[in-house]
């Protein structure tokens, strides 16, 4: 009897490691498949359009392709109460039509000529919307399914996914551009979407299903009505309020200071990318180590440091080329790593009942924050001078990490934050 009972223990622990272990590749492949479309469009189509005759202000209109990934905690409700496609599961039901509507319209794209910005830009804003909505759905399967234990090295491999996608999507695509054309390009680039998509098929949705959820309300406002709700926005609007302002100007700055334009290429594609496999890795590992706030502290101050650097190196106290190329390197290098953070701290904040809303809705208040950073970096620095925008972009890092360690002390302790090991 005990012998059997044994076997039944050993069983349960091998289904549960196996489910454990199945989720990072599924939560890859999701990730990879909706980053491919998203920087397909943002990263290789404003040069391959240049290229192809596009005119500057008609590049620059696709701007607007950001709308859909800022307001879409507008239509998280709704696909965290409902399945699009009952039949393949709640969550499953959403990822695998909009990502086949989105190849399909990447498809399109092919048989238009990159100078016919006005279809161009319907098709493009049709495949971001789609892909929003599968966004949603793939971080509340996400939140559903990683624990405390698997989140940071979950939100890794979403951060890794992120990537790839700018491998595949973005640096791959203008390689394979200048070898093969437009249409073979684009061709390539919606099988290439596809691919991950295999990895919905092994998608757990036991327990998901929308008659399940809708028992409670689901709602943006049920999010704020919850313990530290404002505390937890105050923290995903403050963070990283600085980076929009470094970043927005950044590649200008280099520019200006003689960086050849190929090497600024390299340091925003293939390296970027790289870097952030690497550093998403490192941070899954310091967050097991020290645990989540430690984490989020320590990277915010290392932040804030790049930023001195850029600001040192603006005023000619610490001039170089080599200096400024350095920062932006390390810049990027711990950007992925705080991808990693502050995901698990989002995931970690967000609610069992509506996992995808709550998660969207500290998303997109982090995007809206860093958009309006890039969108004033500029006037910053043609009124004040690079010296200045980074000399505040520092002190706002600065008062962002003092306010997060405020926040996370305030914090309730028996928030779903991950622990220090040991």
């Amino acid at each position: 009897m005990g012998s059997s009972r044994g076997q039944v223990l050993d069983t349960s622990r091998t289904g549960a490691a196996s489910l454990r272990d199945r989720i990072y590749p599924i939560l890859g492949g999701l990730y990879l498949a909706q980053g491919i479309p998203t920087y397909l469009l943002l990263v290789a189509l404003p040069p391959m359009m240049r290229e192809g005759g596009a005119s500057r202000t008609a590049i620059g209109l696709f701007s607007l392709l950001m709308l859909p990934l800022v307001l879409k905690f507008a239509v998280a409700p709704l696909v965290d109460r409902f399945a699009l496609v009952p039949s393949l599961g709640h969550r499953r039901g959403w990822i695998i039509p909009t990502q086949l509507l989105v190849s399909a319209g990447i498809a399109v794209m092919a048989f238009v000529e990159p100078h016919e910005t006005g279809t161009l830009f319907t098709v493009a804003f049709f495949i971001t919307l789609l892909s929003s909505v599968q966004d949603i759905a793939t971080d509340g399967y996400a939140v559903r399914r990683l624990t405390a234990q698997t989140r940071a090295l979950g939100n890794a491999i979403q951060a890794g996914a992120v990537a790839l996608g700018v491998i595949i999507g973005g640096t791959s695509a203008l390689v394979l551009y200048g070898r093969i054309g437009w249409t073979a390009t684009i061709l390539t680039v919606a099988v290439l979407s596809l691919l991950p998509l295999i990895a919905a098929f092994w998608m757990d949705e036991a327990g998901s299903k929308p008659e399940i959820e809708t028992k409670q309300r689901i709602g943006l406002l049920q999010f704020f009505r919850r313990p530290n709700a404002w505390l937890i926005l105050g923290f995903a609007l403050s963070y990283r309020a600085s980076e929009g302002l470094v970043r927005g100007m950044e590649g200008t700055y280099l520019v200006d200071i003689k960086v050849p334009t190929e090497w600024i290429g390299y340091i925003s594609g293939a390296a970027a990318a790289t870097a952030g496999l690497l550093g998403a890795a490192i941070a899954a590992l310091i967050i097991r180590k020290a645990g989540l706030p430690m984490t989020l502290v320590l990277l915010g101050g290392l932040r804030s440091l790049c930023f001195l650097v850029f600001a040192l190196n603006a005023f000619g106290v610490w001039p170089g080329v080599a200096v400024a190329l350095s920062a932006s390197a390390f810049q990027t290098f711990i950007r992925y790593m705080e991808l990693v953070a502050i995901y698990s701290f989002f995931m970690a904040s967000s609610s069992d009942s509506q996992p995808g809303t709550d998660f969207t809705l500290l998303s997109c208040a982090e995007l809206v924050i860093y958009l309006i950073g890039t969108s004033v970096a500029g006037y910053v620095a043609d009124k004040l001078g690079f010296q200045a925008l980074f000399t505040i972009s520092t002190v706002i890092s600065i008062l962002g990490v003092g306010i997060s360690v405020w926040i996370l002390g305030k914090i309730d302790h028996r928030a779903k934050v991950v622990p220090a090991e040991g």
